[in-house]
Formats: C-alpha cells, structure tokens, sequence
C-alpha cells in the first residue's frame, strides 16, 4: 500500500515555485486545505452578515492572502503549505471539471423558464454578438496599444479569454444584491451562455495559435459542431435523465444523486468524449430540467433538493474563489522575471482594466436598441448596472493558466507569453471583483434600483400591524397556564423590536395619503401581482396533495408566469395562457383519417377530456384559495375587490366546462375525483404513521413496515391510475333507441355491421343534397344541423343530442339528405350503412312501421323547428308511442287532419280537397286548417280558436303519421298536478272534464279504427317497438313494467296515456312476449335522477312494487362501480370549442 501511495504522490502534478528549496508536498494535506477553505469561508459569511461587503470579494482576499503567506514563508508552512500548493498547481481542465458542472447547473436548474423565454434574444445578443465584439475591441487594444508584439492571433486569444464574464462570480454577486428578477435573469443568462461562447472562441483562436489552418468552410464547421452539438448533447442527457426520474419514486437521495452525476456526466461527455462546450452541455441540461423536470421534486424532496444545491453551491464558491485569490498570489509572486522584462507591467495591467470596462460600454452601447426591443426591455440604469457587473473569475483564470501551462513545451507561445496571461488575467479577474463587485451595491442605490416602491412600503406597514396582532392573539393563548401561571407582556414586548414602530394608528395599503394623487394603477398591479403569487403557490400545494400531476402543473405554473408580464395593462389573464389545453386542438381533426383507429381516436379524445378537467378543476380551486387569502389579508377594499371580481369572471368559462361534463360525460370528472380523493387517502394514511411514530407509539420497525405498504400502494395508484374505460359495442348498441328497441334477430343483423366513430367539434357528418350512405346513432355529444330552407332560419336550438337517430328517413325514402350535420361537441356515434338497413327492413313489416315512426324524431325537428324545437327528445319518442297513428292510403282516399293535430308526409303525393294549391311532396309538414296568428305560437294546443279541420286528398300511395300535439301537452299539464289530483281525474268519465280539456283530449275514433288495416297483431307489434325506443332513451335500458301499471286518465282502452319525465313510470303496452329487464351500466345516473323525482311528484302514492325495483337499481350501481367501467353513454349537450 505504501509503494501505491508513493507512486501517486510521484505521479501527482506538482509545480514547484522554488525547484531547490521547495519540498516535496504531502496529497493528503489537500484534504486540510479543503477544511481550512471552509473554516475561513463560514467565518467570512458570519462577519459580513448584515454588511455591504460582497462574500465573494472577501474570499478573493482571504485567498490572496494564503498564497502571500505561503510563498512569503519560503514553502515552510507546514501541512498547510504542502495543501496550499498542490491545489494552486493543480490542472486547470480538472479545476473546471470539478467546479463547473455542478455550479452552472445549479444556476441554470434557479432560473425561471419563462423570463428566459423572454429574455432570451437579449442573452443571445449579449452573448454571442457581445462577445465578438469584445475580443476583437480587446484585441485590437492590445496589439496596438501594448508593447508585447503579439500577432494578432495571440491578442485575440487574449481578448476572447478576457471576454467571458464568468457566471461563477455574477450569480454570487447577484444573489447577494437582490437585484430584480429581470435584470437579475439577463445578467445570469448572458453569463452562462457567453462564457460557454467565450470558451469556444477561446478554443478557436488557441488551435490558430498554435497552428492550425482554419477556412470559412472549417471555421462554420468547428462553431457549429461545438455549440449545437453541446446543445443537443444537454438535451439528450436531460430526456434521458428525466425519463429515469419517473421511474423513482418517492426515494429522495436516489433523485438528488442522479442530477449530481447527470451534470458531471454531460460535461465530461462534451467536453472530452467530442471535444464540444462542456459548459453550453451542462446550462442546457440546467435549463430543460428547470422547464419539465422542476415538478417532478414534490414535498420535502424538493426542499431536500434546494438544500443541498445551495449547499454544493455555496462550498464550491467558497474553494473556487479562495483557490483563485492563492492561484493570482503565486502567479504573481513567482514572476519577478516579468518585472523586470515589462516593467511597467501594473500600469499595463490597469490600462487594460480600463479597455475591459470600455469594451463592455461599446458591447452595451451598439446593442442597446435591439436590447431595448426585444423580451421585457432595458432602461438606461439597467444598462448601466449590466455594464458594470461583467465581472471575470475562475473561468478566465483557468483559460489563461493553460495557455502558461503549454507554453512550457510549445513552440508557439514563449513562457513569457504564458506569464502575461496568467499575470493579465489575474490582475482583471481581481480588480473586476474588488472594484466592480464591492461597488455594484452602492450604484444601484444611487440609481434608487433597490428602494421599495410606494406600494410595497404600504403593504410592509400593514402587515407589521397584522403581526401585532398576531402576536397578541398568540400571548393570549399561552401567556397563562395551570404550571406556571401568567406572563409579562411589556418583558415580551421588548424583545419584538421588529414590531416598535407598530404602535401607532394602523393605515390600510390602499387608502390615500396627501402625496399619493393617485395609486390606485399602482396598488392595483401590486394586488395583481400578489394574487398570482398566491395563485401559484396554490398550485404547488396540490401538486403536493396529488391533485395534479406534473404535466398539468408545468402549465398551469407556466400560465400565472404569463399573466405576471401582463399585470400593468390587462386584468387577470391567466386563463387565456390554458384555454388552448382544454379546447380541441386542430390536429385532432386528422385522427378522423380512416387511416387511424377508431379505439385510438376515443382514447386521445377522452384524455384530452380528462386532462381539461384537472386544469379547469385545479384554476377553479387555486383562484378561490387566493381570493380567500386576499381578502383574509387585506380585508374589504375595492382594490382587492377589483381583482377578485376579475378572478370570478376568468373563471366562469372553466365553470362552465366543468358543468357541461358534468352533464355529458360525468364519468370523466369521477374517475378524476377518484384519483384525487385516493391519492389524499393514502398521503393522510402516511402521515398518520409517521406521527404515530414521532410520538412514541410506533417503534421504527413497525413503522418502517407500515409505511412500505402504503408507499406501495401509492406506488401503485401512480403506476396504474384507474383509467376512463370505454364499453364494449354490444353494450352501447343494447342501449340504442334504435338499435336496443328492435327484435333480438335484427338487432343482431345490424350489430355487426356497426362502426364506431368518434368525431370532434367541427367535424360534418354530411351534407345537405349529398346521397345517403347510411344513418348515423348518438351515443354521445351534440350535433347542430342546418339547412338552405329559408323558413327555418329563427330555430334557436339547432340540435340533436344523445339517442338521435340521423339520416334515416333519407334512406328509407331513398332521397337526399336533407340538411347539413356537423358536431358541435366531441360525439360519438355509430354508423350503419344502406344496404344493412334495408336489408333488415325487408325481413319483418313491425320493423319497418318501426324505422319510419323513429324517422319521424329527426325530421319534426327539422321541418317544424317552432313547435318541435323545445321538445326533448325523450317527449319525442313518448309522443310518437302513444300519441301518433300511421297510416298507407292509395290513391284516390282521404283523410281529415283534425285541429290541434300535426301530420307528416313520408312517401307520395297529397292535395288538400276543394282548394286548387300545388300538391305537397314528401317530405312535407301536414297542418290543419289556420289563420295567421298560427306563426306565432309555441304549440299547436296554445290556441284551439286557431285551428281548424283539414281534408287532403291522396294523389298517389301516400304514406302519412298524424300526431296529437295538443292530447300529450293536455297530459302532461295533468300530470304535473298532485297526486290526489291524479288519483281523482283516473275515476272519471273523461266527459267530466272541463271544457277547456274535453275538445282536446277526444283522438278521433275513425282514426285509431283506420290504424287496423295491417291487423291487430302488427299494430301492437309496432307500438311495442316504438315504447321500447322510447323507455331506452329515457332510462338507458329496458325496465320491467308488468307490475308497475299506472291507468289512463281516459277510459278509452284505444287511448294510451301521455307520459312526462316528472312522472317516470311508463304505462304497459300490450304484447305477446314479455319485456325482459337489461341491465345497463350508464343509466345509473338517470335512474338515480328519476328515483327522485318520483318522491318529489308522487310522494307516498307508490306502487307496492317500487321497493324492489329500486333494490334491483341498486345492484345495478354496485356491479357497474366493481367493474370499474366508465360508460361514456349518458345524454349529452357539451359543446367542446374548437382551438382557434
């Protein structure tokens, strides 16, 4: 082991400043140097505490001074010496590559990603045109003004290695100060990135020195493949780094380890595997993670986090800055040879201190007005405070130590040449901090850059006095107890300074004062800008409780960022900066390509409805959080009140979405509920452990074991979150109106032959004139229609919504379609094409009475918007099953259309007899005889003077529905009185109404008799299939009504009762196979809603059997939660805006 140390020690690089006197060094005393630095570093920051003294200055001089001592004792100081001299000696690459990385990643992690967004074209000018303006403005100072007849090659070595303000010694500085973050971020940035740019112009001209022949070509090449390629280098490590983080959880060490050694493996990587800028590698490493990778440290993981950088922060200043003070000392000592050749080597070294401040005024000056127009700008004090913080440190005195290094054996650069450079740079990197570090402080409160303003200063006063009263509320508390009794609060008093001169009368921030004309813009953004701030903090918390993940964090956190740069001349915006991630984005549109899949469709469109809710969901909670905070702190106050109304109404728009799930697609905002509500269970679980713990209850096996498993099944929830599960096909289709209501042989026959389409807001269907393909079935969402018919143009409700059936009078009548159909929401529906249907509809005669009777819902809607636009579809189905007679007549027959009754031409031609007006057309609206006040009204039964009886004559086979508009609007005015009231009015005659009702409620009896031409047997088959239609849009599956009969309010059995959704219970309708009770997941809701309903309108007059079917009910909703299926089949009217 000796042997092995003692070859080390040989190998070590020593430079021995006095070959005959200096002895051979110990490299174990490097480790006493390292605590000796840190010794005088922590005793340094205690002294200055509360001073003007810049903590890194008075390193430089601690530094300087051990490097004096050294030398000036003749390399006799012992160990210390021994430490002393083999950390001056040591390679000037390794000092970069042990410092750098983890100082420029620290810095860059800090950074706020979007002022460097925004200041982004001022950095790069600084940084890239600035700093080739300074080489060669230095550089051809010191050709022509120094008298070391260096080529120009060697002088603009010189000037870009002068050139690179080193961000080691501007962010110590700028952190000290407390400058402004937007002076602040520039001056950081332009130090991180021209130091990167400054270290490639470095090694470009070094490489010319000694030889090499560049071309433009070449040249282009080099700079490229050194700055893009350290670029690209930070960003590969960063993805890659950042996809392992989200392979750890919840292992603080492991997390922290990982961005210590990415930062060190990108420098080393760039810097020596392809020979690229190790320091562009690392700051755009720092960068990414500071964009993606910040939320991704919750809780104490992130304070560990901010902890230890500032700790590595703070111990490789405090070496850095003390080695470079012993490295200036020792250079300069050590070179009596070049006082003597240059002897007036210090005026020099002044006069190019000068040139160095002048080279930075002319950077400044020619770009001042491109800096004044891009990101937030720059008034002539910041410019001034960004010409005098261009401080040098170890980054220059490194460069130049290695130029000294390879003039002992190049034939290009003479030794003398290597001694200037260290001398030179030194002398710079000493004067830049001693002058302009410990100076920066006095001129910004010259400039009045560091005074509060007005505003601040309020709000500093006022919450002095809400902090004696704080105080007092807490001495209040425990100034007396049953042990030792009361206390003295004067004695407590005096030892609150901080609160003396909160005696007086307190002053409300925003009230005016004689000098304060007016400060209501000022308190005004001051209040804007503190609401904000609480509006972020919010949203760190509920990263922090799980309610949003990281994703949704970076936006919302990116938002409030950008509505801070807007606070002066708008209100509150930050919803503006989230209305593009819950609208649908425009390149959707292409998933709707046949070449994507259906299933792939339906799952980027419902994640992208779930991730709206958690951003709308969280700015909801956030604001409300702030405006309770504000007000808690700054009471009633119409400033205050100005920015909580602004916050109300930014908010509205994501209230609005929220409701508008809520109703179509509830199971989205359960599933995310759920995520929530699971997440906080398990975090309270943990802190319950861990409290159990710090009291004494647990022992710390037990509670290790106890934490494993919930931090397990955290785990798991993370891992595998439940998912918006979409039904299967032949669920949704059972609950079709359509589809569910017909016989089990053509349900099956069409079944599968259905697709599955999914379309967004936007989207058309098909368009008015366009040859049918096939009908198109809601399942979800909202369409609008629309067509060129004139007389339909004052609808307000151009929609059809869940269980609509589109297109399919169009392909039973083979005609064009009628009008245009496009989504107003995210929809989805299924498609059947023609031939499918018509080849079912040949098979049986009840399925075809069906398919017109259900074409009717679609067409009325069209074809008299007025009366039928505010009809929901599910009084459209109760209508046509129980108050609508079909009929066919031949040519040559008649039919009377009664008042109050409305008709339908499907097929044929008809006239109306005894008038001379042109024959209608299917599809046409059959009306009785009326006068003109008929335009006007709501309904058909609103005003029975207006109506009168109309006969039509039958051209050709005609096909004609009649539908008794005033008998089910009659019903359903009944049904909504009591129950007594009901109970009543079934016993009567239905001549014992009045007369208001009796002329109404008489459907003619010639009419039901005509309906028999097809036979008994038909007719109840085809209202059977029309009232399972109309019970699976109301209830989302078929209920079994055998038992649950409700009688007619008429006595005539011909009659069937009209039916409203306050009162639910469907009537029985006759038939020869009994109606089978389908289970259906996505009528929970509904039923639930109906349930009560039915105690709200029937109160205690229930049938005996309604227990047990809620029972059934019941089991329903238990099976549907076990399975964890979320059913995207619940009526629907959201309306998803498109991204602009």
């Amino acid at each position: 082991m000796a042997s092995i140390l003692a070859s080390r020690v040989v190998s070590f690089p020593l430079r021995l400043l006095e070959e005959d006197s200096a002895p051979e060094a110990d490299p174990t005393a490097a480790v006493l140097f390292f605590g000796i630095s840190l010794v005088l570093g922590i005793a340094c920051r205690h002294a200055l505490r509360g001073t003007r003294v810049p903590y890194t200055v008075a390193l430089l001089l601690l530094g300087i001074g051990l490097g004096a001592l050294e030398y000036g004792t003749h390399h006799k100081f012992g160990k210390i010496g021994d430490g002393i001299r083999l950390w001056a000696n040591i390679d000037p690459e390794l000092l970069l590559a042990v410092f750098l990385p983890a100082l420029l990643f620290e810095s860059s992690f800090l950074m706020e990603v979007h002022q460097i967004k925004r200041c982004m074209m001022q950095m790069f000018l600084l940084a890239v045109p600035g700093v080739l303006i300074s080489t060669f403005c230095l550089g051809a100072a010191l050709k022509l003004a120094f008298p070391y007849n260096w080529s120009w090659k060697t002088s603009l070595l010189l000037g870009g290695l002068l050139s690179a303000t080193d961000p080691v010694a501007v962010v110590a500085l700028l952190k000290e100060l407390g400058a402004s973050k937007k002076l602040s971020t520039i001056i950081e940035g332009e130090s991180l990135m021209n130091d990167g740019t400054a270290i490639v112009v470095y090694q470009l001209f070094y490489r010319m020195v000694l030889g090499w022949d560049f071309n433009w070509g070449g040249l282009v090449k080099f700079l490229s493949q050194v700055s893009l390629g350290a670029v690209a280098m930070g960003l590969g490590f960063g993805i890659a780094s950042v996809l392992w983080l989200g392979f750890i959880f919840n292992d603080t060490v492991i997390e922290i380890s990982l961005t210590l050694a990415v930062s060190y493996l990108a420098f080393f990587t760039a810097q020596e595997g392809f020979e690229i800028s190790g320091v562009l590698a690392v700051m755009t490493l720092g960068m990414f993670y500071s964009a993606v990778a910040r939320t991704a440290f919750k809780g104490e993981s992130q304070q560990s986090l901010h902890h230890f950088w500032e700790m590595v922060s703070y111990i490789a200043n405090t070496l850095i800055f003390i080695l470079s003070g012993v490295v200036i000392a020792e250079s300069v000592l050590s070179s009596d040879n070049i006082f003597e050749t240059h002897e007036h080597s210090w005026g020099y070294l002044v006069l190019l201190y000068v040139f160095v401040q002048a080279s930075r005024v002319v950077v400044v000056g020619v770009l001042y007005p491109f800096l004044q127009y891009f990101g937030y700008g720059l008034d002539w004090r910041e410019a001034i405070i960004l010409i005098w913080s261009g401080l040098r440190g170890a980054v220059a005195l490194s460069l130049s130590l290695s130029v000294k290094r390879s003039s002992d054996n190049s034939p290009y650069i003479s030794p003398d040449t290597g001694d200037l450079f260290v001398l030179l740079t030194g002398g710079i990197v000493f004067l830049t901090l001693i002058v302009n570090g410990s100076t920066t402080q006095f001129i910004l409160h010259f400039l009045k850059m560091d005074n509060l303003s007005p505003a601040k200063k309020r709000i500093l006063s006022y919450t002095k006095y809400e902090m004696l009263k704080k105080a007092l509320e807490a001495f209040g508390d425990l100034g007396d107890d049953e042990e030792l009794g009361p206390a003295d609060w004067p004695t407590v008093k005096r030892y609150i300074t901080s609160l003396n001169d909160a005696d007086g009368e307190q002053i409300h921030p925003h009230s005016l004062s004689e000098n304060d004309n007016n400060p209501d813009h000022m308190n005004l953004k001051d209040i804007r800008v503190r609401f904000l701030n609480g509006v972020q903090a919010a949203y760190w918390v509920m990263l922090d409780e799980g309610r949003i993940n990281q994703t949704t964090a970076n936006l919302l956190m990116r938002s409030v960022d950008e509505a801070l740069d807007l606070v002066s001349s708008e209100t509150l915006c930050d919803w503006k900066g989230l209305k593009s991630y819950v609208n649908i984005p425009n390149h959707y549109k292409f998933f709707q390509s046949s070449v994507v899949s259906q299933k792939l469709v339906t799952y980027f469109t419902v994640e992208r409805l779930e991730s709206a809710c958690y951003i709308c969901a969280a700015f909801l909670r956030a604001h409300r959080i702030a405006r309770e905070q504000l007000h808690e702190f700054i009471g009633d106050s119409e400033i205050a009140a100005m920015v909580i109304s602004e916050s109300e109404q930014a908010g509205e728009e994501a209230r609005i979405f929220l409701e508008d799930v809520r109703v179509t697609f509830p199971q989205v905002l359960r599933v995310v509920k759920t995520r929530q509500v699971t997440y906080s269970v398990l975090s309270h679980l943990i802190e319950y452990v861990n409290n159990l713990e710090k009291i004494g209850l647990l022992e710390e096996k037990e509670m290790s074991h106890l934490h494993d498993a919930v931090q397990t099944d955290l785990k798991k929830l993370l891992r595998n979150p439940p998912m918006v599960k979409i039904p299967k096909i032949k669920d949704l289709i059972s609950a079709n109106p359509l589809l569910g209501a017909l016989p089990a042989t053509a349900r099956e026959a069409l079944a599968g032959s259905t697709t599955e389409i999914m379309r967004l807001s936007g989207t058309t269907l098909y368009k008015e004139g366009s040859k049918p393909t096939g009908i198109w079935l809601l399942s979800n969402g909202v369409v609008k229609w629309s067509t060129k018919d004139t007389s339909t143009k004052q609808f307000l409700h151009p929609t059809f919504t869940h269980g609509s059936t589109l297109g399919l009078y169009e392909v039973l009548a083979e005609k064009h379609y009628t009008c245009d159909i496009v989504a107003n929401s995210v929809v989805m529906c299924f498609f059947i094409e023609t031939e499918k249907i018509l080849s079912v509809l040949r098979s049986d005669p009840a399925v075809e009475d069906f398919f017109w009777r259900e074409s009717i819902i679609a067409l009325a809607k069209i074809m008299l918007p007025r009366v039928f636009e505010k009809m929901s579809m599910q009084d459209l189905r109760t209508l046509i099953a129980e108050r609508s007679i079909m009929n066919i007549y031949i040519r040559g027959e008649s039919f009377e259309l009664l008042p109050q009754s409305v008709g339908f031409l499907l097929d044929g031609f008809i006239r109306k007899q005894g008038g001379q007006e042109e024959m209608l057309t299917a599809p046409a609206a059959i009306l009785p005889r009326l006068d003109q006040s008929f335009s006007h009204s709501e309904t058909l039964g609103a005003r029975a003077g207006s109506f009168y009886q109309q006969v039509y004559q039958v051209e050709t086979r005609a096909r004609v529905i009649i539908l008794d508009i005033a008998g089910f609007e009659a019903g359903k005015s009944l049904q909504k009185r009591t129950s007594s009231l009901i109970s009543r009015s079934a016993d009567r005659h239905s001549g014992s109404f009045s007369r208001e009702h009796s002329g109404l409620m008489n459907w003619p009896q010639h009419l039901l008799n005509s309906s028999r031409h097809d036979g008994e047997t038909s007719g109840e088959q085809h209202n059977n299939l029309s009232a399972r239609a109309m019970q699976l849009g109301v209830y989302g599956s078929m209920i079994n009504l055998r038992r649950r009969r409700t009688r007619s309010f008429l006595r005539s059995s011909r009659v069937k009762p009209a039916h409203s959704l306050s009162y639910p219970r469907v009537p029985s309708v006759p038939t020869h196979r009994p109606m089978v009770s389908a289970k259906s997941e996505g009528s929970t809701t509904l039923k639930q809603k109906f349930r009560v309903e039915e105690y709200k309108q029937v109160g205690n007059a229930r049938e005996p059997d309604e227990s047990h079917a809620r029972r059934d009910e019941s089991s329903d909703d238990s099976g549907g939660e076990e399975e964890h299926i979320v059913r995207i089949d619940s009526p629907s009217r959201l309306s998803f805006l498109q991204a602009p």
